[in-house]
């Protein structure tokens, strides 16, 4: 049962993202929890289930490391009273620095772009390596996966300045009161539809395109080499 709560999208949602946006939204008043309760409060349910994913997978996952920083730097920025700029540059920054690693990790021997779209547990690399080099496609597959790993950082980069102005636009109030925790809260919930459903959508065609440039050079899209 915890490994299906574990793989569930809806689960992870609901802790991560719905859970922690309505403590901040109806329990920051004085009168209930306080805003820096309900901010520790709502913080410990993304944290708790990053360090979770860690403990059972037993392997440091680099996205779930920078969501557990993200996590622990909007808390910062809401328990020391910062200006709330740097909740937006904060916001921006983290899907800027992905992008900017994807990007820098084509000159190095582990691209990112490799672990994201072609991941080693779903996609039997062994198999599509065999079958590219048969049809003497390699170079020409390099070559789609250079396109495929521009889209991949513009879906980041696009996030990022989506991140900058809504939250520019949302979280106006002094950090430390009532009103900053609603506005966190009421950021936490728009990012899903103005930020991660586009940059899923944006993601889901890199994926196809890949399929369609691997069909084309071995005859076989990409799930003929699911493992």
């Amino acid at each position: 049962m915890a490994d299906t709560a574990k793989s569930n999208p809806l689960v992870e949602l609901t802790i991560t993202l719905i859970i922690p946006a309505l403590i901040l939204m109806k329990l920051s008043d004085p009168t209930d929890l306080g805003p820096v309760n309900a901010l520790l409060l709502a913080l410990s349910f993304p944290l708790g289930w990053g360090i979770r994913d860690f403990w059972k997978r037993r392997k440091i996952n680099v996205f779930a490391v920078l969501g557990i920083v993200s996590t622990l730097l909007t808390g910062g920025i809401g328990l020391l009273e910062l200006d709330t700029r740097w909740l937006a540059v904060k916001e921006a920054a983290v899907p800027g620095l992905i992008g900017l690693a994807v990007l820098g990790s084509t000159y190095t021997r582990y691209p990112l772009v490799k672990t994201i779209l072609l991941n080693p547990s779903i996609i039997d690399l062994a198999r599509l390596q065999e079958r590219l080099e048969s049809h003497g496609a390699i170079q020409a597959f390099e070559t789609r996966l250079m396109h495929a790993t521009w889209m991949l950082s513009g879906t980041f980069f696009f996030s990022s300045v989506m991140n900058y102005f809504l939250a520019t636009y949302i979280v106006v109030s002094p950090a430390g009161t009532p009103a900053f925790n609603e506005e966190l809260g009421r950021l936490a919930l728009l990012s899903y539809p103005f930020i991660a459903l586009p940059s899923m959508a944006m993601m889901i065609f890199a994926i196809y395109y890949l399929s369609r440039a691997t069909e084309k050079l071995t005859g076989h899209g990409l799930q003929e080499y699911f493992s």
